[in-house]
């Protein structure tokens, strides 16, 4: 047992280390492409795609005062952008009423395929 729990302490480690690498170089390979204005490239036999994908933050204080009353706000009980936009799309409250309640967060996803 005392081998197992050392490789599994080793692994661990060497997992963390590795995702810090991907990690850099990711940011690296995004930065390169925003700096080049694309989000799809050919590099040495791999498929480079970075995918953007916006998101809503809302602001719980904002977002209080926008709720028509409070049975909606204890649905909600905490933003939760999928509980947000569900309602959205029941009719049950309007983008328009939400409106100022959120920022957009641009997150960007990088998929990296061998060719």
């Amino acid at each position: 047992m005392n081998e197992k729990v050392r490789s599994y302490f080793r692994l661990k480690r060497k997992q963390k280390e590795i995702e810090q690498e991907l990690a850099k170089l990711r940011e690296d390979i995004i930065a390169y492409c925003a700096e080049n204005a694309v989000t799809e490239m050919d590099i040495g036999g791999y498929a480079v795609k970075v995918i953007i994908q916006r998101r809503k933050e809302y602001d719980e204080g904002k977002l209080f005062e926008a709720l028509p009353d409070l049975e909606l706000w204890r649905l909600l009980s905490s933003p939760d952008n999928g509980k947000i936009t569900n309602l959205v799309k029941l009719n049950v409250l309007s983008d328009e009423r939400l409106n100022d309640t959120y920022t957009v967060k641009e997150v960007s996803y990088l998929q990296v395929e061998r060719k």
